[in-house]
């Protein structure tokens, strides 16, 4: 019998474990996860292969997966033709992004796949997280509303406050650089798919005009004249598939300006091709990098982009490690809010402690899906964010818990509680602003104005959808005319 303490029952009893009561009372049970790195040898492509190459990035860049055949050779007879099929039809008809895999991603697919009956391999390659969003399918597309009558390419407009090519200045005391547009991976629901990647049969990309070094001087030459800009975000593209003295050498400029008291870098192949930063010639660099950082007074972080506490293996803790130790400030998590993927307060947990505590990386933000093209099937309506920002709280520790923000169009990064006003049967929600970007610095409404958001349209009541099929209908003729006038066009150019 246990003594009762100033008067109070016990609330567990000596035979009931913590974790058990909790399992009996909470929505979310904690457990520590200690995932081993996957065993790439499971796929038969990569039987024979040794964890030397496995570790080289070299080897790991020249087996990216850039088409269905080479998937194949990867997974062998295992999965399905008509998944072949499938992901084959969505390159041509939907996908914005080209695809490009990096072996370390595909071997955070179907870490623990059905039996090898070729249909439970196709089930499970369909059902897995990861390649909803690297490797999306036809049929993953909501048919009806593919793209939301708002979707644009460039969908945070930061192309119109450029100060430079590839400079956005869009906040008072922060601009992005962008520094090259290709990436070691390229994921489906890309928010710059106007630039980044190939081109593919229903998007074709802007390229860059200037030379990169004149590009980098004029960004350079920009901030030098620019006292009130102190935060240099240093993207693309993603920087890992920048030569590290390129990068080394801009970063390096951006020290020896005064103002500037932020940097930092952003990959996401701090999980896709964690092999990149585990490099000497790298780590050293950074090292140098943080050093002077820390001399000048400077912040120099990491952001990377992971979706899935699949993704968070041992060998991206080891690299985030080495950055730490070289001695960058933080490593921190800029992850998207996917469908399918990650959408559940379960699964963001599960990605945010795993991060926390299997990788040292800081769960910072979680962003809706921006609305470009044909992205309506990962998108959550605000509502829904809303919903997930209240079922993470309490859990992890206050420094810790994600925020989920709406990147508004004309606005930027607002909470999703944040919002002034909300139409839920239309599915759009209004913001203000406290600020005004490069684009409004003359505009004396632009403090008052509001700005519309848009919910996917499959999310919103009868009413709400009768609406927008009312409404945008002179857009969708266009918008198709429009596309098969683009498809006629490459056809003929061939």
């Amino acid at each position: 019998m246990t003594t009762p303490v100033l008067g109070v029952e016990p609330r567990i009893s000596p035979e009931q474990s913590a974790s058990e009561h909790a399992a009996a009372r909470q929505p979310y049970v904690y457990r520590r996860r200690n995932a081993p790195e996957p065993d790439w040898r499971r796929f038969p492509g990569w039987r024979d292969v040794s964890e030397a190459e496995w570790r080289d990035v070299q080897w790991q860049r020249a087996h990216c997966v850039k088409t269905s055949g080479q998937l194949k050779d990867v997974l062998g007879d295992r999965v399905a033709d008509r998944f072949y099929d499938d992901l084959n039809r969505d390159q041509v008809e939907r996908a914005t992004m080209s695809m490009l895999v990096p072996p370390q991603m595909i071997n955070t697919m179907m870490v623990d796949p059905l039996p090898s009956a070729a249909d439970s391999w196709t089930d499970s390659m369909y059902a897995d997280p990861v390649r909803r969003y690297m490797l999306p399918v036809f049929s993953d597309r909501l048919t009806q509303w593919p793209s939301h009558p708002h979707a644009t390419r460039d969908s945070l407009h930061e192309h119109e406050m450029w100060t430079a090519e590839g400079l956005t200045h869009r906040y008072p005391t922060k601009v992005l650089a962008e520094l090259l547009s290709t990436c070691p991976q390229y994921c489906g629901h890309c928010t710059r798919m106007d630039l980044v990647g190939n081109s593919t049969p229903s998007i074709t990309k802007l390229k860059f005009v200037a030379k990169p070094t004149d590009r980098y001087d004029d960004m350079i030459a920009y901030l030098r004249n620019s006292p009130g800009v102190r935060d240099v975000v240093v993207s693309g593209g993603d920087v890992g598939n920048l030569p590290w003295s390129r990068l080394e050498a801009f970063v390096a400029e951006l020290l020896s300006i005064e103002n500037i008291r932020d940097i930092r870098l952003a990959t996401k192949a701090l999980a896709a091709l964690p092999q990149h930063w585990l490099q000497p010639e790298v780590r050293s660099g950074v090292e140098r990098l943080a050093k002077t950082a820390r001399d000048r007074g400077v912040s120099l972080a990491i952001h990377t982009h992971v979706n899935t506490a699949a993704s968070v293996t041992p060998l991206v803790a080891e690299a985030v490690r080495a950055m730490l130790d070289a001695g960058v400030r933080d490593v921190r998590n800029q992850g998207v809010l996917l469908n399918g993927i990650n959408a559940s307060v379960d699964a963001l947990l599960d990605l945010s402690f795993a991060l926390l505590d299997d990788a040292a990386i800081m769960p910072y933000y979680f962003y809706m899906c921006d609305m470009i093209p044909f992205s309506e099937h990962w998108r959550l309506a605000v509502w829904q964010a809303q919903e997930l920002q209240h079922g993470i709280m309490g859990y992890l520790p206050g420094f810790a818990t994600p925020r989920i923000v709406c990147d508004v169009p004309y606005v930027g990064k607002r909470w999703v509680h944040q919002l002034a006003d909300y139409d839920h049967t239309r599915g759009i929600s209004y913001w203000t602003k406290n600020y005004r970007t490069g684009v409004e610095l003359d505009d004396p409404e632009a403090l008052r104005r509001r700005y519309e958001y848009y919910d996917p349209i499959h999310t919103l009541p009868v009413e709400g959808q009768d609406w927008w099929r009312e409404h945008s209908g002179d857009y969708l003729t266009a918008s198709a005319e429009t596309i098969a006038a683009a498809a006629e066009s490459r056809e003929a150019s061939r």
